[in-house]
């Protein structure tokens, strides 16, 4: 029984201490924090894809499956159960009218569409709207901002992240899988911006700094589109 409790004081402490962090600013349009990182509707389909469950379960097994680091509203469960149910992918047994005394199972239909999502490669282009990357090209055109020093505040705010999720890392019990892998992910991300706010400054360094009035007179060019061939 003690070990039990111990179990859950660390599991309440971990998940706290993930929560104060997995909202950072440094997110794209690919990944933001305010938003659902997984498709609600196919994590649904993958549970029941193990059998049939009421919508709590489904609720609970979701956040327990996640790493508990995206509560998921017991309201939204049952709204995106509607949904599935609508288009066939899911169905509940007949004669039941309250929504938790319902029991949901994955239809032929849903299986082949969570087959068919989870070969779907994500979309990856065009290149993401990193809202960090857009800081860094409006302050080389303000006057008086120096580039170098605010790439190192950013900098700093970034190590100072990946040390809070080290540390969650480290409190996580050594079976806590999903949470190891939410961790290294969200590692592996902030590293990938430390190298490029490294790489930018290198490149910003490299470059001569022009005079005043040249700037001034630098005729405006047409913005070209950039395209990322699959």
């Amino acid at each position: 029984m003690v070990a039990r409790w111990r179990s859950t004081v660390r599991v309440h402490q971990t998940t706290s201490l993930l929560a104060s962090v997995v909202y950072t600013e440094y997110s794209t349009q690919y990944v933001d924090r305010r938003e659902f990182p997984v498709s609600v509707p196919h994590a649904l389909l993958a549970l029941l894809s193990e059998g049939p469950k009421y919508g709590l379960r489904l609720q609970n097994e979701f956040e327990s499956r996640t790493g508990e680091v995206w509560p998921l509203n017991v309201g939204q469960v049952y709204t995106t159960l509607q949904r599935l149910e609508r288009d066939g992918l899911v169905e509940t047994d007949d004669g039941e009218t309250e929504r938790s005394r319902k029991r949901y199972r994955i239809t032929s239909i849903g299986e082949r569409e969570l087959a068919r999502w989870l070969r779907t490669p994500p979309d990856l282009v065009p290149p993401p709207r990193d809202e960090l990357v857009i800081k860094v090209l409006v302050a080389l055109q303000v006057p008086g901002i120096d580039v170098h020093e605010l790439l190192q505040v950013h900098r700093r705010h970034v190590i100072e992240t990946m040390q809070r999720y080290t540390k969650i890392k480290a409190a996580a019990g050594e079976d806590d899988i999903a949470l190891a892998l939410v961790v290294d992910a969200e590692l592996f991300r902030l590293e990938a911006i430390v190298r490029w706010l490294d790489a930018a400054d290198v490149r910003l360094k490299q470059l001569p700094s022009p005079a005043p009035s040249d700037v001034a007179d630098l005729p405006l060019e047409p913005t070209r589109t950039m395209e990322v061939s699959p």
